[in-house]
């Protein structure tokens, strides 16, 4: 087992950070050839998954989500906490905080157009991230 520390600054709601050449270097370093690689963000206010990193699907996504959890209506969350990160919240518990990806011969097994991404969800201007990724033989 090989387990390290990915730490990402983010900018506010709605960024889409590409892990995956992290991950690569993360799988490279492990030296593990045949596995599976788990990566997972601490938070309840973001997520992880996979996409093409491209504009119009990331745009694509980002109007998703907003349409599942829209800012305009009320949250219970809010209600009670006042910090106004309810949509954040729902929207990252829809998308989940892990993934999990093969690794096969010493690398990811993605697809060609398929990255691995960290969804920044929360209303905050900045969060300071923290990813863990776990290569299990």
């Amino acid at each position: 087992m090989f387990r390290t520390t990915i730490q990402v600054v983010t900018h506010g709601e709605g960024e889409i950070v590409n892990l995956t050449p992290r991950v690569e270097q993360a799988v490279a370093e492990s030296g593990i050839r045949e596995g599976l690689a788990t990566v997972f963000v601490e938070g309840s206010t973001a997520a992880v998954t996979t996409i093409e990193y491209e504009p119009g699907v990331l745009a694509d996504l980002s109007r998703a989500l907003s349409v599942i959890a829209p800012a305009d209506i009320p949250y219970a969350h809010d209600a009670a906490w006042g910090d106004g990160n309810g949509r954040s919240h729902v929207r990252a518990a829809i998308v989940g905080p892990s993934l999990s990806v093969p690794v096969i011969e010493g690398g990811l097994a993605c697809g060609t157009w398929q990255q691995i991404v960290l969804l920044e969800l929360d209303v905050r201007p900045s969060r300071k991230r923290t990813v863990h990724v776990t290569v299990l033989a």
